[in-house]
């Protein structure tokens, strides 16, 4: 049988790693796709670079366009990253009957539906593996994997970046500006860290995994998406010593009301072995009605990682590339006339468990006061600490963890405890998820 044919658009970090790999393994990879793999054309801005790094193996160019338009190609892979550009040259693409690779989550986020309804008119297939996780095979698993289950809920980290801030707070008591300068040093963060750190990238795999969970269309504009900038040590340290862990975790969770899609600072009880994965490594904890609770685990970035995802793809489509559009797997898993309209639910009726930091005079009384208002609004309390003030002291934190109860109510509660004049600034609310 014919080798597969591949045009690559941008040989960056992943790009060269996936050349790298290809080349490295092509005789086990041939033997697995029960044919050849080869990359004939890589287009990239600067050329020079990119010849460096693929000598005269296949063509470099400095113009994207014409790879999707070479008529010898079957695939090609996007690698550019960014929505403008690269949805331009993969919907050209798609048009010109090339089959996609792509690690771009922003792109599929904001794009998904329009690029994945041009494929199924085209009859072409768009793999996107490394667009979640780098080389954890989330996408296989939720789309195929698990395809007998009626998937219940997702939590994932899935940002290094904030993983290894997080991680770094806890284990050395450090505050989130300093980390964060430390893992710019170490390369774990961009020089501009605000996709990471404000929770846009994890929201965009967030929005993923649930469109193929629920079988929903892709939308990222109703996520709800909170980073990690206005975490501070003492929270950690509280919750470490009520024995949790605090996390950035992905949450996409199928309700009688809707589907709940939100990233936000959580915290998790440290027993779970999610609580405990630490450093850049992402994690993913599928329930399933049932396989119940499932967690996938592995290097959710890098070169090689990364490329290793990007191949997997290569080699399913080299697989499937001869069979009827018909019988592949959908690209959201389910069929596309029966995706569901389940909405997205405000933030505001989402339903989950609290952990409430109040500042407050050392007084009598500050205590009930609370407690009858969180008793107004029906939210109960499943544990309490207070600091012991020290000698001197006349102020000190109060730390309540509620049972559950919707965000509106909490919202309403906090409002009152707030104006009592023995509460001293604002409520720290963090959420709070059992995963069980």
């Amino acid at each position: 049988m014919k080798p597969i044919k591949v045009g690559l658009l941008g040989i960056g970090t992943v790009g060269a790693g996936t050349f790298n790999v290809l080349k490295r393994n092509q005789e086990e990879i041939a033997r697995r796709a029960g044919r050849g793999i080869e990359i004939v054309m890589v287009a990239d801005l600067n050329p020079e670079r990119a010849r460096e790094l693929v000598g005269a193996q296949c063509e470099v160019v400095g113009d994207g366009n014409l790879v999707v338009a070479h008529p010898e190609i079957d695939v090609v892979i996007e690698l550019i990253g960014g929505y403008g550009v690269a949805r331009e040259l993969v919907l050209k693409a798609i048009a010109n009957g090339k089959h996609i690779v792509t690690a771009n989550k922003a792109l599929l986020a904001t794009h998904g539906d329009e690029i994945f309804r041009a494929a199924q008119d085209k009859g072409v297939m768009v793999a996107y593996e490394a667009a979640v996780a780098g080389g954890i095979p989330i996408i296989k698993a939720l789309r195929e994997g698990l395809t007998a289950n009626r998937i219940e809920w997702i939590a994932g980290i899935i940002n290094g970046t904030t993983n290894f801030i997080l991680s770094e707070m806890r284990e050395k008591g450090l505050d989130f500006d300093t980390v964060l300068r430390e893992a710019q040093r170490l390369g774990y963060a961009e020089a501009d860290p605000t996709f990471d750190i404000e929770g846009v990238d994890a929201a965009h795999k967030a929005t993923l995994m649930a469109a193929i969970a629920f079988g929903i269309p892709v939308q990222f504009d109703k996520a709800h998406v909170e980073g990690i900038t206005k975490l501070e040590a003492v929270d950690i340290r509280y919750a470490e010593q009520l024995g949790y862990r605090i996390k950035l975790l992905g949450i996409a969770k199928r309700t009688d009301q809707g589907v709940e899609l939100r990233v936000h600072p959580t915290l998790i009880p440290a027993k779970r072995l999610i609580a405990n994965v630490e450093g850049a490594m992402n994690a993913v904890l599928v329930q399933g009605d049932a396989v119940g609770a499932t967690l996938y685990y592995g290097k959710g970035a890098g070169s090689e990682p990364t490329a290793s995802a990007v191949i997997a793809d290569l080699v399913d489509i080299a697989r499937l590339a001869d069979a009827q559009p018909e019988h592949r797997v959908p690209h959201l898993a389910f069929q596309p006339q029966s995706m569901s309209d389940l909405p997205i639910l405000p933030i505001a009726e989402v339903t989950t468990s609290y952990y409430l930091r109040l500042h407050v005079a050392d007084k009598l009384g500050v205590l009930a006061n609370v407690t009858s208002i969180l008793a107004e609004s029906t939210i109960s309390i499943d544990a309490m600490m207070q600091r012991e003030p020290a000698l001197g002291e006349t102020q000190t934190d109060i730390i309540i963890l509620t049972h559950q109860t919707q965000e509106k109510n909490v919202e309403a509660a906090i409002a009152k405890i707030e104006k009592l004049p023995t509460v001293l600034g604002k409520v720290t609310k963090l959420r709070l998820e059992h995963l069980s």
